[in-house]
C-alpha cells in the first residue's frame, strides 16, 4: 500500500467513523427513552448512569477517531504538500 492509498483509506475511515458518531448521538438524543428501556432490561442502569456512560463512550470513541484516523491523515497530507 502506497502513501496515497493509505491517505485515502484514513480519510474514508474518518468519514465512516464520524457518521457512526452522528448516528449514535442522534439515536441517543431522539430515542433516549427507548434505548434506556432496552438497556435497563439487560443491565441495572439508572438514567443518570446510562447518560454518563453514553457521554463517556461517545467522547472516548471520538478521541480514538481523532488519534488513529484524523491525525495520521492530516500528517500524510502535510507530508504530501512538502514533496
Amino acid at each position: 500500500m502506497n502513501i496515497d492509498e493509505l491517505r485515502r483509506t484514513l480519510a474514508w475511515s474518518t468519514v465512516i467513523n464520524y457518521v457512526i458518531l452522528i448516528v449514535w448521538f442522534t439515536a441517543f438524543t431522539l430515542a433516549h427513552g427507548t434505548m434506556l428501556e432496552i438497556h435497563s432490561r439487560w443491565f441495572r442502569l439508572s438514567a443518570d448512569h446510562f447518560d454518563a456512560l453514553n457521554y463517556l463512550l461517545i467522547g472516548f470513541y471520538k478521541t480514538l477517531v481523532l488519534v488513529f484516523n484524523l491525525v495520521p491523515y492530516l500528517a500524510l497530507r502535510i507530508i504530501k504538500k512538502r514533496r
